[in-house]
């Protein structure tokens, strides 16, 4: 006979089988006894031997006994399943300890609960609950419910990840398709290009060459003139002969060797550009498509900034060289698409060029003492000028070759400088009481519609940046020790105030728009959108003073300002 059928509704029904009961107190001792009478108190099956401890203990003797023969005991059993058994004693529970607000068994009313002052019979309190069971069957309703519809959401969730699998397959097979129609179309259209040229080549080679026979056509015949003259003629006819022969003779050479000149190598040959010429390593390295797997269980789940973590690559030295006056100061520096890097001298007024492991390419020299550097475009850069009202702009080619453009002259003294959007930049200004504008790319000044704080502050207590995504600028406060970011939609304003934060300089978007910061304790700080600090990166360099991230958000370089250990460095970022 199975355990479960002693207990009350825990046996399975079997049609055509006498359910016999045994007595739990005599099973808790691993003893099988038939049970006699049901305690309807205690929720207990018992024998003769067990139940009489009724009759023994005044406590239990309020308990109602029914011989388990008897019709109502069915209607008394409950499906409780358990809940009615003490955890410890596995006996009923049949008090409740008003004083420590727990249900016990006898035995635990007996020896953990004797000390307690309301040790009351669950029987006797029972009638008198004030909050109605419909308030726990709702609460028990309401959890299925929230079960059930998250069993839902996991279903749909194995569904849609097999969706978005072959979503997937499919999306780089259409994009494989498209690029190799684009090929196609390319291999079209440079055919057709190199036969249009190939005929023009064609044409003007059959007219070099008919000239050129008739060149050969007049020497072959003149030489068999004077060959036959000197052959068999007298001296009064070589004589003339010769004197004739040497004037047209030297026009004829005169014309060959002019179409010697104009002549060229033919040579005609098709070279990918940089920026699609791939090197022979897997396409996984360099094709810029991520694979991500979110999960989704509320909507309005707002999204976490991660910290990053700082990877030294290189660093040098910045000191003068040959042609240097001073020693350097770089005021501003920026990262060019392809990977080099942009810097501002404001000592020496240069623009130099770095390749990807900090060597210098290439220097150009200004007219004026530079602030700052912002990219406009792949070939292009942007220079504000220290107490000139103009912005410049150079040509950086990408054989590193650089060559003024334009200037664009202004009404403003400007400091920082970044990109707003394909026309605008955002500039930090000095000695204004304005502390950011807005400038287009043709000199227009415009104003922000933000209430800023009426400051008029030297051109190195400021900095500023601009976050593209959520228009927001953030301006750095060096005396203040503080970062304001401020929302350009709201008109509203977070002020980090920090430990960590000490005399603020330069200012850079970061990996997921987070604030990059660099402070007077010689490190870079990760600031949220939030006016969370999320890290603290400590440098290789006192008085850190300028930073900037590549397009890709993959690396990161500093400069300082401390005199006699100028350095730059650079660093891989990953989170």
């Amino acid at each position: 006979m199975a355990d479960s059928g002693s207990k009350i509704g825990e046996g399975d029904e079997v049609p055509g089988r006498v359910e016999e009961n045994l007595c739990q107190p005599c099973l808790s001792k691993d003893k099988e006894t038939l049970a006699d009478k049901f305690c309807s108190t205690c929720n207990e099956f018992q024998c003769n031997d067990c139940s009489n401890v009724h009759n023994v203990l005044a406590i239990l003797k309020n308990h109602k006994l029914v011989s388990v023969k008897e019709d109502d005991v069915a209607s008394i059993s409950v499906k409780m399943k358990a809940l009615d058994l003490c955890d410890q004693h596995q006996r009923s529970l049949d008090f409740f300890c008003e004083d420590e607000k727990k249900l016990c068994c006898s035995t635990c009313a007996i020896f953990n609960h004797r000390k307690c002052h309301s040790v009351v019979e669950i029987e006797k309190i029972a009638g008198k609950i004030t909050s109605p069971s419909s308030i726990l069957g709702e609460k028990l309703k309401e959890a299925k419910k929230a079960a059930e519809s998250l069993a839902r959401h996991i279903r749909s969730s194995k569904d849609q990840l097999d969706k978005y699998i072959k979503e997937i397959h499919v999306n780089i097979r259409r994009m494989r398709d498209e690029v190799m129609r684009m090929f196609d179309d390319l291999e079209d259209s440079v055919v057709k290009r190199a036969k249009t040229l190939q005929k023009e080549t064609l044409e003007n080679l059959k007219k070099k060459q008919t000239i050129n026979e008739n060149h050969l056509a007049d020497v072959t015949s003149c030489l068999e003139t004077i060959e036959s003259i000197y052959k068999n003629g007298t001296p009064v006819q070589k004589y003339i002969a010769e004197q004739k022969m040497e004037s047209n003779l030297n026009v004829l050479c005169r014309n060959i060797k002019d179409e010697c000149q104009t002549l060229e190598p033919v040579n005609i040959s098709f070279h990918f550009d940089e920026t699609i010429k791939m090197p022979p390593l897997p396409i996984t390295e360099y094709v810029p498509g991520q694979l991500q797997l979110k999960f989704d269980w509320q909507e309005d789940v707002n999204s976490v900034d991660k910290a990053m973590i700082l990877k030294p690559v290189s660093i040098i030295d910045l000191k003068k060289t040959g042609d240097d006056i001073k020693e350097p100061l770089y005021t501003g520096i920026d990262f060019l698409p392809d990977g080099r890097l942009v810097a501002v001298d404001n000592k020496n007024k240069k623009c130099l060029v770095y390749n990807e492991k900090l060597e210098r390419v290439e220097s150009y020299q200004l007219s004026y003492s530079p602030l700052s550097v912002v990219v406009v475009s792949e070939e292009e850069v942007a220079i504000t000028c220290g107490y000139g009202y103009k912005i410049e702009f150079l040509h950086v080619s990408k054989c590193n070759e650089i060559t003024s453009s334009r200037t664009c002259n202004v009404n403003t003294k400007y400091y920082s400088i970044c990109l707003k959007d394909d026309r605008q930049f955002v500039v930090g200004t000095f000695d204004e009481q304005r502390p950011v504008r807005i400038v287009s790319f043709t000199g227009d000044e415009l104003d922000f519609s933000v209430n800023f704080p009426n400051k008029r502050c030297p051109a190195d207590i400021n900095a500023s940046t601009y976050i593209k995504s959520s228009n927001k600028v953030v301006i750095t406060d060096r005396d203040e020790h503080t970062v304001y970011i401020y929302d350009i939609k709201t008109d509203t304003r977070v002020v980090v105030k920090d430990d960590q934060i000490e005399g603020p300089y330069g200012a850079a978007v970061g990996p997921s728009d987070t604030i990059l910061v660099c402070s007077g304790k010689n490190t870079i700080l990760q600031i949220s959108q939030t006016g969370q600090v999320l890290s603290s990166y400590k440098i290789d360099m006192e008085n850190s003073f300028r930073v900037c991230v590549s397009h890709d958000k993959s690396f990161l370089v500093v400069t300082n300002y401390c005199v006699g250990n100028r350095k730059m460095q650079k660093f891989k970022i990953s989170t």
